[in-house]
């Protein structure tokens, strides 16, 4: 089924962009990631990425030529397939919008207040969109107070998405007037975050004036929106880390340049994960000279508190952005996907003294983990049904294997992606998984490093656990649970001996995956845990 690509909003003062360059035309296969376009917005020229994938079969927006935010910018489908109605029912919406006109007066005239009523020099933030599933942002943490002088380039908070906490920049410069949602608070996308201006300025009517039009336009929109009568789907996108030194200068966040003065690190090493490559807090943070970051399998746990006996005491604890996006996905992954599970006991003799031998190499630490995401990257190349992906309309057998580890943080839990693990070295997964797993106890890594994952693996045997079982990760077709080894007595040649053993669970969706099928899957498998000589040829 086709895909209504739109312009996006790519700044929080964004309301149109310009397609400065199209770097794929009709006619072109795309795939999820691929950079479609340029596109220029009110403060910078931004990379714009696919988060889907098929033929591109129309542009709406030419080179050279803008377009109003969420606009149709293209269409994604598959190849010969009919995109007219899409492309009618487009620019039925597009000519439906001069008619906000006849709306009464009073109406039009509260819409248009908080706009024709903003003081010069004032700027009003709204809370902005920083992944393109965020629907609401959490305040974390405000590094900027009312009063204080705000330069362009400035941190002004930390906002919590449904992926990540990330650092949002000001594009403005004034003095930091009106904060409209104080830390640990929740608010809508476009809701007012901020207002900027000159020192002094009274801007208590404007917040309040601005907050209640946006509700009434929100509702008219919503009655003057003509149905489309195929799925759409609004596309955003993060741009990609790049280092971007220029004519010797470094661009770089002053809270990014405060802690590198403070911890002594020379930025020109740093490279930037921020806008057009600038460095921000978390890359400094995240700054390590030679070497991987080593980190800590434990994760953050709640503190009992003494309570005496016989009192009753209870602490509430406020649903964080991360807790309500994973029991939204967890829920809709266990009712709607029939799970069902095949359970394996391999042997870990010859595991246990690879790895031995292996760590034996000078700056060379693998783990079990590893060994098992690699195994599973290599069996799945031969199981494609597995590393496949269901949808309401298709399904999709990848053939490419992006793995995704889970990692147990205090909100919950984060599935960074190691792409393509099957063409990675034991020690390049090793080295991904421990920066993954550190970054995402600290809540600092990106969208991008969370999505696209084709499987994924769950490992609890760090914790003493011997067996269990996990839910799907949506939408992908399975996902393997792990156990610790276990030193135990064993049959081999009709002899009991003391022996190592490791148990695995499989969570299968029936719509995509066979009994039999995973079953398969798990015998390759076995011979690479059990084998794992073979890995390395």
């Amino acid at each position: 089924m086709a895909e209504i690509i739109t312009m996006p909003r790519l700044s929080d003062t964004m309301e149109e962009g310009t397609v400065a360059t199209w770097l794929k035309k009709v006619g072109d296969t795309i795939a999820e990631g691929d950079i479609l376009a340029e596109i220029e917005t009110d403060k910078a020229t931004m990379e714009f990425e696919s988060f889907n994938e098929g033929t591109l079969l129309h542009i709406g927006v030419q080179e050279g030529e803008t377009a109003k935010v969420d606009s149709l910018l293209a269409i994604i489908g598959k190849k010969g397939e009919d995109i007219s109605k899409l492309i009618t029912a487009s620019k039925t919406t597009s000519t439906l919008e001069p008619k906000k006109e006849t709306a009464s007066k009073e109406e039009e005239s509260t819409i248009n207040k908080p706009t024709s009523d903003i003081p010069e020099g004032v700027h009003i933030i709204t809370m902005p969109r920083l992944s393109d599933t965020m629907t609401e942002g959490t305040v974390a943490t405000w590094l900027k107070k009312v009063g204080d002088t705000v330069s362009e380039g400035d941190i002004l908070a930390e906002i919590e998405t449904d992926k990540a906490t990330m650092e949002f920049e000001s594009f403005n410069e004034g003095t930091l007037l009106f904060v409209g949602l104080k830390e640990g608070e929740t608010a809508l996308v476009d809701s007012v975050l901020a207002i900027i201006g000159p020192k002094g300025t009274d801007v208590a009517d404007l917040a309040k004036n601005y907050s209640s039009a946006k509700a009434v336009a929100s509702e008219t929109q919503k009655k003057e929106t003509p149905k489309v009568p195929e799925k759409t789907t609004v596309s955003n996108t993060e741009v990609k880390p790049v280092v971007n030194h220029s004519n010797g200068r470094i661009f770089v966040s002053p809270l990014a340049k405060k802690i590198a003065q403070e911890k002594g690190i020379q930025l020109a090493h740093v490279q930037g994960s921020g806008e057009n490559g600038r460095i921000v807090k978390r890359d400094v943070e995240n700054f390590v000279p030679s070497a991987q970051k080593q980190v800590s399998n434990e994760t953050t746990a709640f503190v009992p508190k003494f309570i005496p006996s016989g009192e009753e005491n209870f602490d509430e604890i406020k649903h964080s952005q991360m807790r309500k996006i994973i029991a939204k996905r967890l829920g809709e992954s266990k009712f709607a996907a029939p799970h069902y599970y095949l359970g394996v006991e391999f042997d870990m003799e010859n595991a246990i003294a690879f790895r031995k031998q292996f760590n034996s190499i000078p700056d060379t630490k693998i783990s079990y983990n590893d060994m098992i995401v690699k195994a599973c990257a290599l069996a799945l190349k031969k199981h494609p049904q597995v590393n496949s992906q269901w949808f309401d309309d298709k399904m999709r057998l990848n053939n490419h294997v992006h793995i995704g580890v889970a990692v147990a943080v205090e909100d919950g839990l984060v599935v960074p992606v190691v792409r393509f693990a099957n063409e990675q070295s034991l020690p390049q997964i090793g080295a991904q998984v421990k920066d993954y797993a550190g970054r995402a106890r600290k809540k600092k890594l990106t969208p991008q490093e969370m999505e696209g994952s084709t499987f994924t693996i769950s490992n609890l045997g760090m914790f003493g656990i011997q067996e269990f079982t996990s839910i799907i990760n949506q939408p992908n077709s399975a996902i393997l649970s792990v156990g610790a080894i276990e030193a135990k007595p064993v049959v081999k040649d009709g002899i009991v001996v003391a022996g190592n053993t490791m148990k695995l669970t499989l969570a299968c969706d029936h719509r995509t995956v066979d009994g039999a099928t995973g079953a398969q899957f798990l015998l390759t498998l076995r011979e690479y845990i059990e084998n794992p000589v073979t890995m390395l040829v």
